[in-house]
């Protein structure tokens, strides 16, 4: 089974499947074809996660991050008057930072898969020389960025058709990307990162004025971090939630609040009691998220006090289950682990990004064997930086995930930041991305992930919750309506489907709702406890898609 944001994507995965290809093949091929079909968010000129758990038990995760270039400063993007340059960090060259996707994949496939680069690249090479259909999403979104492609002549001449614009059924080729593709097929990862597509990409940087050059290009290199590991007992089972570290803040904040609502009764999300106490625990990860993640290479994370079940009840502790808290009054604990004495010491008063642009991806695949991955991929912000290099791709714009300046609100998510994520060379920038997988007595249960920059945080603790606590089918564990609090701003977002008697409810309590349309964007597989059947559930807010056979 796998299960994307776009039809090609997931036929792309199955299309390995049924040659003999593992889980992490089908991935592999998943995230190039993505890359051709859905260049909003689906990349080669940006970075992401990919965490593996395979039927023996064992588990990896890869971190394939984008890097701050080498020339990159602290102060890059303020201005001689002091104030911050709010576009220079997201439109145009000197807001891209050193792609990882290409490099990351392939470690991944080295690792962990069955086939070669060149046999799984060659669905994701199809589609870009070939072409394929334009879908009513993709104009709409193509339209909708036109102000910012038509300002740089390779993705004005490519995704604009210089001006004449892709209409839905028009036939969508790339040439350009098409040979980029074929070269890494053949000489892979050392073609993008040392090769002919990295000269081409240094080449347009130094005439376009951006940061990246060969050496940026030749010294990336992707990580194999460990899972990060959440155990939980409910109804009668044991679960173990498998996540994402650091440089993501996602996995840590989900095991953190997941461990506060060991012990909390919920009953659905049409019980005002429960979307008040998730709420709430929702705001003191946020809290505690702002104040400690970091790029763990450059900083002291306390990723064991954070996730501890501990320092969770102390947490815990200080919600009203009757009322809001506010969150001015509402501040960063100091995480410890069990028989640790919290120390005195305050926690970090400033405030670390909310980042990956909601225009990020996530899939889902899992094999005849059992073998799981579960991955998400980021340019940041829609088209990323809009700058298409000459060798075919979009580039992200992920230089503001940094703090681009302290003390004053990042450009694309309007928050304070923290000092420990200052923009620095070859730093990777704090992730909200949250790909993850949950075991049920030992054996795979669900897969599970989403875009949406920090609302993947929640969107995924809800179909943890909906799937774990709630025993929802896969499909009705992504329907159902998702919420969202990230501390500051003070508000509780909604999305339509609650009804206005529960929005009165929480208001009644405390809480300041803002109604929004949709939040985040799952897609996810579960496994039937008694078939062991594959339950592929693309999200419909975005007409996604799961095939399998």
């Amino acid at each position: 089974m796998v299960a994307t944001d776009e039809p090609l994507g997931s036929a792309a995965g199955v299309e390995i499947l049924k040659r003999g290809g593992n889980a992490v093949d089908a991935a592999v091929a998943t995230a190039f074809a993505i890359a051709v079909v859905e260049p909003y968010a689906g990349n080669i000129g940006g970075g992401g996660f990919m965490l593996v758990r395979l039927a023996d038990g064992r588990a990896s995760f890869f971190d394939y991050r984008e890097m701050a270039p080498g020339k990159a400063t602290r102060d890059m993007y303020i201005g001689a008057d002091g104030q911050l340059d709010k576009q220079a960090s997201v439109i145009g060259t000197r807001a891209i930072a050193v792609p990882g996707t290409v490099a990351g994949l392939e470690l991944a496939l080295k690792t962990y898969g069955t086939m070669k680069l060149a046999e799984v690249m060659v669905p994701a090479i199809r589609l870009a020389e070939q072409g394929f259909p334009v879908s009513e999403k993709l104009a709409h979104q193509l339209a909708d960025h036109r102000v910012y492609l038509q300002q740089f002549s390779a993705s004005r001449r490519i995704f604009l058709k210089d001006g004449a614009m892709y209409q839905p059924g028009d036939t969508f080729r790339q040439p350009e990307l098409a040979a980029t593709l074929k070269r890494i097929a053949r000489f892979g990862s050392a073609d993008f990162y040392r090769g002919a597509t990295a000269r081409m990409l240094a080449d347009d940087m130094a005439r376009l004025g951006g940061l990246i050059t060969l050496e940026d290009l030749a010294n990336y290199q992707p990580k194999m971090r460990e899972v990060l590991r959440g155990k939980y007992t409910f109804d009668g089972h044991s679960w173990e939630v498998l996540s994402a570290p650091p440089p993501s803040s996602g996995g840590v904040a989900v095991i953190e609040a997941l461990n506060m609502l060991q012990g909390m009764p919920l009953k659905g999300w049409d019980d005002a009691d429960s979307v008040h106490l998730v709420a709430e625990v929702m705001r003191r990860i946020f809290a505690d998220r702002a104040a400690y993640l970091a790029d763990p290479d450059f900083a002291n994370v306390p990723v064991a006090g954070l996730t501890d079940p501990c320092y969770a009840k102390e947490i815990a502790a200080t919600i009203d289950r009757q009322r809001a808290s506010s969150s001015k009054e509402v501040h960063a604990g100091t995480p410890h682990p069990c028989g640790v004495s919290a120390g005195t010491g305050e926690a970090p008063q400033s405030l670390a990004p909310l980042n990956d642009g909601t225009n990020t991806t996530h899939f889902s695949v899992v094999d005849a064997a059992g073998n799981a991955v579960s991955s998400t991929t980021t340019l940041n912000n829609g088209y990323g930086s809009h700058v298409t290099s000459s060798a075919g791709f979009l580039l992200n714009d992920e230089m503001d995930d940094f703090t681009t300046q302290p003390g004053v609100p990042n450009a694309l998510f309007g928050l304070m930041q923290s000092e420990a994520n200052a923009i620095a060379p070859k730093h990777r920038p704090l992730s909200s991305m949250t790909p993850s997988v949950v075991l049920r007595d030992g054996k795979l249960s669900f897969v599970t992930g989403s875009p949406g920059g920090p609302t993947i945080i929640s969107v995924t603790l809800l179909s943890i919750l909906n799937w774990m606590r709630f025993g929802m089918e896969a499909q009705a564990a992504i329907n159902a309506p998702r919420f969202h609090h990230q501390w500051l701003p003070d508000r509780l977002l909604l999305e339509t489907e609650f009804s206005p008697a529960l929005e009165s409810a929480l208001n009644a309590r405390g809480h300041a709702t803002l109604r929004r349309g949709h939040i985040g964007l799952i897609n996810a597989i579960g496994i039937d406890l008694a078939t062991g059947e594959r339950l592929g559930a693309a999200d419909p807010r975005d007409e996604g898609s799961a095939q399998g056979y």
